[in-house]
């Protein structure tokens, strides 16, 4: 059976990602993500209104025409997890193609909200609900199935899919830690990746995230994260004015340890901003987080503004606001506060906690510095980096190549420079560059089995 593979999206930079592999005469498309920073360069741009074509032309999403020189027919599009540089782009290109959506319960309830969102395009893929631990048969031969194998992200219910096929697996392994303890959900499941290891033909060809490939030793557990969130908030407790706390919206672990800790501390919790409506809702909705009866949910600006004047009529030391704006974001809530266009003022001496890490893009990183510099000028006291990283360290990617032993390996999720540490890596397990280890560009096509 022929094995070929369409390096879509996400091979030159980090975000819009999309990838395509072609069993025989089935392809199944893995992600298609927005590239965020795209958009935040340009001012008031509205996605939803926009056509996909103006999207590609600005490096948004991914430019998916490359699929014409892919022979055979899209049995399914799978996103791995809910963030956006995976799924932004599917209200966009999913119509494209006659095939469902297949994911996990939180992923499709994100899916169904983008789609609902959309107002250039009419979406009516399929949208079809899959368990991590679960496989199902891709198109009529009967010989290529797909599986969701567990992994643990800064967002619930993440998998990495595998595709089965006569040849071996192809495993698309992008954003996951080993985390053996998270704070919610499954650990990682590596005893099932070692097993897909052995089994049958092995892995044809793994597909990684070298997001953090150049950092050395492995990523901690996102009890790590909550320790030291603990910690920082407890430091403040007897603080007497107002505290606010950002985190990235869809790391429900993290805003519900934050929700926990304000509690501890004395403090009533309450969650702002679009985001923070729309991620923790749909997790507290799909029973996968347990919030308190009274933890109060705002998108709406002036369901917002109208919090913050009871906050301030009530007095800010009785509350912990957990807003949007952990990367500076021009109209998310945490900068309107900087630039003191809330009802909420911030006095000399008050704390800003950012549960989070600059993304490492030039956008995000000259947003998160005016932010941090507007909040100074008003007096706040940063607190910062309380945060672990969803990716895998140099360890963590060294177990997955012991455990995966695959036979070809396609570094993603980074521009050229970023593949270095990788390479290296790989080439110290055996791994050569043009015979087994594949560094491509968008809109490529590798064939692994003629």
């Amino acid at each position: 059976m022929e094995i070929e593979i369409a390096t879509i999206g996400g091979y030159e930079e980090v975000g819009r990602q999309m990838t395509a592999v072609r069993a025989g005469d089935d392809v199944v498309i893995f992600d298609m993500g927005l590239n965020l920073s795209q958009v935040l360069i340009h001012d008031n741009v509205e996605t939803e209104r926009m056509h996909s074509l103006d999207l590609i032309d600005m490096g948004a999403i991914p430019d998916d025409r490359v699929m014409s020189d892919l022979e055979g027919d899209v049995k399914a599009i799978v996103p791995t997890h809910g963030h956006l540089d995976h799924i932004g782009a599917i209200s966009k290109l999913a119509h494209r193609y006659d095939a469902p959506v297949v994911a996990t319960p939180f992923t499709i309830e994100l899916v169904k909200q983008q789609i609902e969102g959309e107002q250039k395009f009419g979406v009516e893929n399929d949208l079809v609900k899959m368990e991590a631990g679960e496989t199902m048969s891709i198109g009529d031969s009967g010989k290529v199935d797909l599986e969701f194998v567990n992994v643990t992200h800064s967002i619930i219910d993440a998998i990495n899919p595998v595709l089965h096929t006569p040849e071996g697996a192809v495993v698309y392994g992008l954003d996951k830690r080993m985390d053996h303890t998270p704070v919610i959900g499954d650990p990682i499941d590596m005893e099932r990746f070692r097993e897909i290891g052995r089994e049958g033909e092995g892995v044809l060809c793994y597909i990684e995230d070298c997001t953090n490939a150049n950092k050395k030793g492995r990523t901690p557990s996102e009890k790590v994260a909550r320790e030291h969130l603990r910690d920082v908030l407890y430091s403040i407790e007897d603080y007497d004015g107002g505290i606010v706390a950002t985190t990235f919206s869809s790391h429900i672990a993290r805003v519900k340890s934050l929700v926990e800790f304000a509690d501890d501390i004395g403090r009533q919790p309450v969650l702002l901003g679009r985001a923070m409506e729309k991620y923790s809702g749909t997790a507290e909705r799909l029973d996968f987080v347990d919030f308190p009866s009274d933890l109060g949910m705002f998108g709406h600006r002036k369901s917002v503004d109208r919090t913050f004047k009871r906050i301030m009529n009530e007095g800010k030391e009785n509350y912990l606001p957990i807003v949007t704006g952990h990367q500076g974001e021009p109209r998310a809530m945490l900068t309107r506060m900087a630039r003191g266009e809330t009802p909420y003022e911030l006095d000399d001496g008050d704390k800003v906690v950012f549960s989070a890490r600059v993304i490492p893009e030039p956008t995000n990183e000259g947003q998160r510095y005016q932010a941090e510099k507007l909040l100074g000028m008003q007096g706040a006291r940063v607190y910062d980096d309380i945060h672990v990283s969803g990716h895998l360290n140099q360890e963590g990617h060294y177990e997955m190549l012991d455990a995966l032993q695959p036979q070809h390996i396609i570094p993603a999720h980074q521009d050229m420079s970023g593949y270095s540490s990788y390479v290296n890596l790989c080439e110290s397990e055996g791994y050569k560059m043009g015979r087994d280890l594949h560094v491509t560009r968008n809109g490529n096509l590798i064939q692994l089995v003629d």
